[in-house]
């Protein structure tokens, strides 16, 4: 048994090797999606488009407009002269953001100690107006505890929040994005290799001869699953090499468990991949199945954004989402440093699924063949 299996997985490397199609489908397009969205995919807003509208320009008022002029997170973009021209700027997009400094605003301050800012964004995209509102936040108490210190009113302040980030002390989205990139191009790969290796088979019209093999139906499932588990656990090392030595992502965490990780969801990735492949009657079809896949499981997975924000009906369908269960174990391993233990309750899920979809991949594929 052994050899004939070991015969069909060379006989499924030679098949994939030789199509330049194959080639492309399993080198191009990780390389390609791994520097995009490592370099483009980031939480990060840089270089906001600010305009200033400063109706007092005095000392205190250019102190605050300077500020935000020297932020790296704020690109100024217009200096506005009258309250009318607010609203054309944020229309075109030219401005993210208008900083609006009224007349009264340093004699508000002098003599009442208050005063206000108007902060008016562009709120078509809320997660990154609520980003740059975050940063404008907080060059305005950089500016309110300077104005204190300089008055001698620290006492005004009894008590100061100091936050700090576990996992991820510089909050670089990089870090939190690479890692799910690891799981994003794995489940790629191995399904499309699986989904279209006996399609490729009834396509070219070799699967007939393959029927009147001494090999059994589970031998051929097996002789099929093996190249497209070996092919993703390379394309995992190498994704995970480039996340460590070149987007210096810190993997704290053991490497037995991020293997172990690995193989239990190339698993359950491969019975969804057979299952299609025994399906389809062409490479086309095949394709289609597996993108009717992919797309919903990169989508419920969280990799861009939480499952707890979903409503409640699609949180339970990320249940049988094995890419759900892969992200946790990937970024719990690789900033957190999670131990097996810690995320056992992640493994038996796909293990789950793994069973579920192998055994009925096997159960039509020999409905298939007889």
């Amino acid at each position: 048994m052994l050899f004939r299996v070991l015969a069909l997985v060379q006989k499924e490397f030679l098949a994939l090797l030789k199509d330049r199609q194959s080639r492309f489908v399993i080198i191009g397009p990780p390389i390609i999606q791994l520097v995009v969205f490592g370099y483009a995919a980031t939480f990060d807003v840089t270089n906001v488009p600010v305009a200033v509208l400063d109706e007092c320009n005095t000392l205190l008022s250019r102190d605050l407009t300077a500020r935000f002029v020297a932020s790296p997170n704020f690109q100024l973009v217009a200096r506005l002269e009258q309250p009318g021209q607010i609203a054309p700027v944020l229309d075109r997009q030219q401005a993210m953001l208008v900083l609006h400094i009224r007349q009264d605003f340093q004699r508000k301050l002098s003599t009442l100690g208050t005063t206000e800012v108007q902060l008016i964004l562009d709120g078509r995209n809320s997660n990154t107006a609520l980003i740059v509102l975050g940063y404008a936040q907080g060059i305005i108490e950089e500016f309110n505890a300077t104005l204190r210190r300089r008055r001698g009113r620290l006492a005004q302040v009894p008590a100061q929040v100091v936050s700090r980030a576990w996992f991820n002390p510089n909050l670089q989205s990089q870090w939190f994005i690479v890692p799910g990139i690891v799981g994003l191009l794995t489940l790629v790969v191995t399904m499309l290799v699986t989904a279209l290796s006996v399609a490729r088979e009834r396509e070219q019209g070799t699967f007939d001869q393959l029927l009147v093999t001494p090999y059994r139906p589970y031998e051929l499932l097996l002789g099929k699953a093996l190249p497209g588990f070996l092919i993703g656990l390379v394309e995992a090392t190498f994704i995970v090499l480039v996340a460590v030595f070149w987007f210096r992502v810190p993997l704290v965490g053991s490497l037995g468990v991020l293997y172990l990780g690995v193989a239990v969801f190339l698993l359950s990735a491969i019975g969804v991949g057979l299952m299609i492949s025994s399906l389809a009657n062409t490479q086309q079809q095949g394709l289609l199945g597996a993108f009717l896949f992919l797309v919903p499981a990169i989508i419920l997975s969280g990799f861009a954004t939480p499952i707890a924000n979903m409503p409640p009906a699609v949180q339970k369908l990320t249940l049988v989402n094995p890419m759900r269960y892969y992200l946790v174990i990937l970024r719990g391993v690789f900033l957190q440093g999670a131990t097996l233990e810690e995320l056992a309750d992640q493994f038996w899920p796909m293990l789950g699924i793994a069973a579920v979809t192998l055994a009925v991949a096997t159960v039509m594929f020999r409905r298939r063949i007889y």
